[in-house]
């Protein structure tokens, strides 16, 4: 993995920390955490889960990934960040189809928005149930 991929991912986790922390003090507080029966399965399938589009890059770790809900547009896909609650746009790239998520739910990885802007998607895996 390159030294600034690695930056990035390390810039983005401290991100995420700060905006979750943030807005765990305010009203409809965030859930960043699995539940503590799920929480090795889902750091075992995140750590070693990998772009679909570039398979040499990981999708980061779990302070980027989580379970989300899903709606369809068009014909595609959007996915609820946490962050925020606004749905993105999923590019169909990103969209992981060689291999199955831990839970059967749909998981996303992607920085929060104050530190991308155009709606970045590391990855997203597609659950059973939708």
């Amino acid at each position: 993995m390159n030294r600034s991929f690695k930056l990035l991912c390390s810039m983005v986790l401290l991100g995420s920390i700060a905006t979750v922390q943030a807005q765990e003090t305010g009203h409809g507080a965030v859930h960043r955490q699995h539940p503590p029966q799920d929480q090795a399965l889902h750091e075992k399938f995140y750590s070693t889960w990998h772009m679909p589009d570039n398979p040499s890059l990981s999708c980061c770790n779990s302070a980027d990934c989580y379970p989300t809900d899903i709606k369809y547009i068009d014909g595609q896909i959007y996915a609820r960040r946490r962050e925020d609650g606004r749905y993105i746009l999923i590019p169909p790239q990103k969209v992981e189809r060689n291999r199955d998520n831990p839970d059967g739910r749909n998981h996303l990885c992607a920085p929060p928005p104050a530190l991308s802007p155009l709606d970045s998607v590391y990855c997203f895996s597609l659950g059973g149930a939708t």
